[in-house]
């Protein structure tokens, strides 16, 4: 065990927490510590320490506490007799750091009081590891996509062939087996091959990619998301990484449903048989979510007091049901031109510039209604964004990201194939199953197993990106088999 953790042990910190000691070098002026962050809007101090006067000079009262090192924190410093502040500090105190705040009377005279911190021990880097694993990923994204590229170009086979085979074998399969290029079929002269987009002409890869980094981010988050505050939804106004994924989810299902729907109805399918199938879907998706989150039911039956109704599934299942019947209600046989989301994309399609103007265009709209609405601030403006009530600037700013992000990967995935999705079109496959699966068995080896130090955000985060990588792998094994779960 190294000496870090004996460290941590030792002191009793925990993950996102730093020792503060508080020296009273006053005679006579017993102290009483206050705390709050600086994230907290408009909130009262809360009482930290009582730090008694010191006895002599030359000696101090001292008393030890844990801070929390998530945000900046605010000490107020007060004198417990006249309850009198002596001092404030602004301080954004580091993972496992030592710290001292150090109390006395300046050389100037007895009136006046100077609080000085000093860093005994230096705290840890913890968010290195995040940084890490996203140049990691990251990297490993360019280098596959580039070399799928590279692949897909007969030249650059051609070449692979020549630095691999020997000189005989490279003449056998230009000469007589054909070259890997294309022959033309009238003259028989080859010609070179042409690259073509690995996506299926009748479906958009860039929603199912979109779809696949909500629900890994939203796997990810679910698993604790290396127990970083940033990977956990905001108390109250604000917005993290944990925010973004369901209003996406959401948007994401919004955009299939009319291109789905438009799909079905060409091919003939009556709108109350349609209505139908979506209240099937409706009801299912409802009921598979009341089974993921009542998870004792194993263990008997289920008291309706105790029972859990509310959860992501079943939302999502309120949602289909509800934009889904509007759309089928008002759907008309005959294409008009109109500026939502899927819309664009089948009104559209195959006009690339006219697209990506509509993209930014309502990308541009949202945000600036969300400036409006916030005034580019966490709590002061008119409605600031907040996940818990979804008030309409959480809606408009998730929206404006959201064509953001279409924006970026229909050129680049649909138009150009400059990226095939990978490895987020997989999952974004079969959504339903990764899911539901990831929910069922989070807490079973190998998503979980037993942590050398619980309070290590490294080895929090290992084990979480591990899990979310086995269901990546998973959703890949299972698109290669055609494997899919529909409801």
């Amino acid at each position: 065990m190294n000496r870090d953790l004996d460290k941590k042990r030792h002191v009793g910190l925990k993950m996102d927490e730093a020792l503060l000691l508080i020296h009273n070098e006053l005679l006579r002026t017993d102290l009483t510590v206050y705390w709050k962050s600086e994230r907290c809007y408009h909130c009262s101090f809360q009482s930290l320490a009582d730090v008694s006067a010191s006895g002599q000079p030359g000696k101090a009262g001292i008393a030890a506490v844990s801070v929390s090192t998530q945000h900046g924190s605010i000490l107020q410093i007060n004198s417990t007799l006249e309850e009198k502040e002596v001092c404030r500090l602004e301080y954004k105190f580091g993972e496992f750091g030592n710290y001292s705040v150090l109390v006395k009377h300046t050389h100037k005279g007895v009136s006046e009081i100077a609080c000085n911190l000093v860093v005994n021990e230096n705290p840890v880097y913890s968010d290195l590891p995040v940084i890490i694993a996203f140049l990691v990923g990251l990297a490993v994204i360019i280098a596959g996509s580039i070399l799928k590229f590279l692949l897909s170009l007969d030249d650059f086979n051609n070449w692979i062939f020549k630095a691999i085979n020997s000189q005989e074998t490279d003449r056998l399969i230009n000469s007589e087996l054909g070259s890997p290029g294309t022959v033309d079929p009238l003259s028989g002269d080859t010609q070179p091959g042409t690259w073509r987009p690995p996506h299926s002409p009748h479906r958009l890869r860039c929603v199912d990619t979109f779809r696949g980094i909500a629900l890994i981010l939203m796997v990810f988050v679910n698993y604790g998301g290396g127990k970083y505050w940033y990977f956990r939804h905001a108390s109250w106004n604000g917005l993290t990484v944990a925010d973004l994924v369901f209003p996406w989810f959401v948007f994401i299902m919004g955009s299939s449903i009319f291109l789905s729907m438009t799909s079905v109805l060409q091919q003939g399918c009556s709108k109350l048989k349609l209505l139908g199938k979506i209240a099937w879907r409706s009801f299912l998706l409802i009921c598979i979510g009341i089974v993921i989150v009542n998870p004792n039911y194993c263990l008997g039956p289920l008291s309706w007091d105790k029972v859990r109704v509310p959860g992501v599934l079943q939302r999502l299942g309120v949602t289909y049901f509800v934009v889904a019947g509007l759309e089928l209600l008002f759907a008309k046989p005959v294409l008009e031109n109109c500026a939502s989301a899927g819309k664009i994309l089948l009104y559209y399609k195959d006009q690339t510039k006219d697209i990506l103007i509509r993209f930014t265009a309502w990308c541009c709209i949202l945000g600036l209604i969300s400036v409006a609405l916030t005034k580019i601030s966490e709590n002061e403006g008119f409605i600031p964004v907040n996940k818990n009530l979804w008030s309409i600037s959480y809606v408009t700013t998730l929206s404006s990201f959201a064509f953001l992000i279409m924006l970026i990967l229909y050129p680049v995935v649909d138009v150009r194939g400059l990226w095939t999705g990978t490895p987020f079109f997989y999952p974004g496959m079969n959504s339903i199953l990764v899911y539901v699966g990831h929910e069922v068995f989070q807490n079973y080896f190998p998503f979980q197993w037993k942590l050398e130090d619980n309070q290590s955000h490294k080895e929090h985060l290992t084990q979480n990106i591990v899990a979310t990588a086995l269901w990546v792998l998973i959703a890949y094994i299972l698109y290669k088999k055609k494997i899919f779960l529909k409801i």
